[in-house]
């Protein structure tokens, strides 16, 4: 083990930063599908990587901008999401049984992505991935920034959505007690519609923004499936902050542990919270 010298450590700390954004903003809808609607729902991150491989396309090969992209996946996703709802309300599924179905799906949409776009990865040349702001010594990447700025917008829109509109409060009494919002004239059907597309849609941005700053393939989906687990766990379930910045303390912790020791070091970060947070207090998995 050997410190690195000071500039590669901030360095390390703002990469952190930047794939801890990433993670939270992948964790907010599987935290607010999990605690809002009791959807464990693992085709949250089939339908991010769904959305990557449409930005890669249409910015690849039909030389349309990155994120004029989200145009038509962040419909795309609504839809897909609110489908797979209706899917989960109408057979009144259980966690247990949400989390088994949309494993299922997301092996059925990997196995669609490696048929379209084959298993090999692809990377998006962008010219948005050949711009970098200086501060100091430090180089922050354009797309690590936008996926920054995105995540913290979208947590912040979340968090005053849930905290201070009509439908926000409707959503957490719904999640609270089911039979007594319903009596009080919550329609939960349509919400649950509503909040399910949303999370669903938050999914198709992030994987504009996995597109934008790495490279993709259909099975890399399932190695970010722990980190974001710990994230949403550590975040706290149907939170809106949470996420991204538990996020952020994992994705920092991971970058440090990979510049004092090593790489293949790193997943033991995520994976140790998330252990410890099942063992602490497993009442949170609900």
């Amino acid at each position: 083990m050997s410190f690195p010298s000071w500039t590669l450590f901030a360095q390390s700390v703002l990469s952190g930063v930047f794939a801890g954004a990433l993670y939270g903003l992948l964790g907010l809808g599987l935290g607010l599908s999990w605690g809002l609607l009791r959807t464990i729902n693992l085709t949250h991150f089939a339908f991010a990587f769904l959305s990557a491989y449409i930005c890669y396309q249409l910015s690849a090969v039909g030389k349309v901008d990155p994120l004029l992209t989200l145009a038509g996946i962040v419909p795309l996703m609504f839809a897909l999401g609110s489908g797979l709802h209706w899917l989960t309300d109408r057979f009144r599924l259980t966690p247990f049984s949400s989390l088994l179905l949309t494993f299922g799906a997301m092996g059925i949409v990997e196995s669609l992505m490696q048929t379209v776009w084959t298993a090999d990865p692809r990377k998006l040349e962008s010219h948005y991935a050949e711009m970098k702001f200086r501060l100091g010594p430090l180089y922050l990447p354009v797309p690590e920034v936008m996926t920054l700025l995105a995540a913290v917008a979208i947590s912040v829109a979340v968090w005053a959505v849930l905290r201070y509109t009509d439908l926000g409060k409707a959503l957490r009494a719904s999640a609270e007690d089911a039979p007594v919002a319903a009596a009080f004239g919550i329609n939960q059907r349509r919400n649950g519609f509503l909040l399910a597309g949303t999370c669903s849609a938050i999914a198709g941005i992030a994987g504009v923004c996995i597109a934008l700053s790495s490279s993709i393939s259909p099975s890399q989906m399932y190695a970010w499936v722990g980190v974001v687990f710990a994230a949403v766990m550590l975040g706290g379930l149907g939170s809106a902050l949470g996420p991204l910045l538990a996020g952020i303390v994992i994705g920092v912790s991971e970058a440090v542990t990979m510049a004092v020791t090593s790489p293949s070091w790193a997943p033991l970060v995520s994976f140790t919270l998330l252990i410890l947070i099942l063992l602490a207090r497993p009442g949170r998995v609900r």
